[in-house]
């Protein structure tokens, strides 16, 4: 292994706002190499790469130990090439995956796996020769458990591979290059559905079915669709049209008005906040700090997206995390989900103590122990 190398991967068009965050955060790293969304950082000598440290990092969506690159113009040299660098080190997965070709959403784009990166993947695994501490097979581009060892394969060109590894962790490092397999459905009504989708299973808020939610910007209903799905009553706030199939929907009510306009009490009952306006951060914060500092109001955790208007903004975000958690939410965190544009996603909450049905509770009562949020299961 290379200890002094770790790769990234991010957003296409991000790179130098990761390399700047990167330097803000991890002062000791220096920016190897680069291609649109892959960025390699020399970590310092008397620091080498840790499969297990995850960096501090908005910008991110996967990372891992560099083992080295592969270059050649067949896939079954590559994959010999590939596992000379792999070693006999063991490993529970095989995630291969390519670097994104666009932006989310442009010309119908959308990340995830490839044609190319299954094909590879396949290659990858029949390849493999037997070790001690692989002696079968692995599970190639499934979904990781905590604690287990990933081998990455990233195709940065068809032709060449980053191979790396890391220990998974947190729900991104469990996914396949950082990106959660997602489809959307055909009477989704626009990309908001993917961004919401993903950002529920990124948080893990602990919703659950019956409870209240707000949706601040809530036209066409894309993301109101996807809460509507996890058995939300669902309250839409936008001056604009909702989508007819949206507004049938039994289980969401469309507030037609300005969120300036409303009385607080509209916001009694209500557990979670999810907000997606197309204005400057420090107005969307201005907008969620009326309602969630009101007495009357206590709502548990929320969704930001935060539109980063202009890159420069992004030097701010420390600063907006800050401001929410002066609001009473202890549990702050922030990423630019695979299915983002140019924005990010912040999820807050107030306490990681689950609700749970009634029953439970009383079970729980009983035995003096209770669930925490990192205790939920997967998705």
């Amino acid at each position: 292994m290379n200890p002094g190398f770790v790769f990234t991967v991010c957003q296409r068009g991000v790179e130098n706002v990761l390399k700047q965050e990167i330097a803000r955060e991890h002062a000791g790293f220096r920016f190897a190499y680069s291609r649109p969304g892959f960025v390699t950082f020399k970590v310092p000598e008397d620091e080498p790469a840790d499969e297990e440290a995850e960096l501090r990092s908005v910008f991110a969506r996967t990372q891992g130990v560099s083992l080295g690159k592969v270059q050649d113009e067949t896939a079954e040299r590559l994959a010999a090439a590939a596992w000379e660098l792999a070693g006999e080190r063991a490993f529970d997965h095989l995630h291969v995956w390519q670097r994104d070709a666009a932006l989310p959403g442009e010309d119908g784009f959308e990340p995830g796996l490839t044609p190319l990166a299954e094909e590879v993947g396949r290659v990858l695994a029949q390849r493999m020769p037997a070790t001690p501490q692989r002696p079968g097979p692995l599970p190639v581009n499934r979904v990781a458990k905590a604690g287990q060892r990933v081998l990455d394969c990233l195709l940065v060109e068809p032709d060449q591979w980053c191979i790396g590894c890391h220990r998974a962790a947190g729900m991104p490092s469990r996914w396949p290059g950082g990106v959660p397999k997602i489809e959307r459905p055909d009477e989704a009504v626009s990309r908001s559905y993917l961004k919401t989708v993903e950002a529920l299973l990124w948080s893990r808020l602990p919703i659950e079915p019956g409870d209240r939610c707000v949706e601040i910007g809530s036209a066409p209903g894309g993301s109101c669709q996807a809460l509507l799905e996890r058995g939300l009553q669902v309250i839409g706030i936008d001056p604009a049209e909702m989508d007819p199939a949206v507004l049938a929907h039994p289980n969401f009510t469309h507030i037609r008005a300005r969120t300036a306009s409303l009385k607080r009490s509209e916001f009694r009952g209500v557990r979670w906040l999810t907000v997606d306006s197309n204005v400057a951060p420090a107005h969307t914060l201005d907008t969620v700090e009326h309602i969630v500092t009101n007495r009357q109001v206590h709502i548990r955790g929320i969704l930001l997206t935060l539109k980063m208007l202009d890159w420069s903004l992004t030097e701010a975000i420390p600063e907006y995390l800050e401001r929410i958690r002066s609001w009473g939410y202890h549990y702050v965190n922030a990423r630019q989900l695979a299915f983002n544009r140019q924005e990010i996603c912040v999820a807050a909450l107030r306490s990681r103590e689950l609700r749970r049905p009634a029953a439970h509770r009383q079970r729980t009562r009983r035995s003096g122990s209770r669930r925490r949020m990192d205790q939920v299961p997967e998705a």
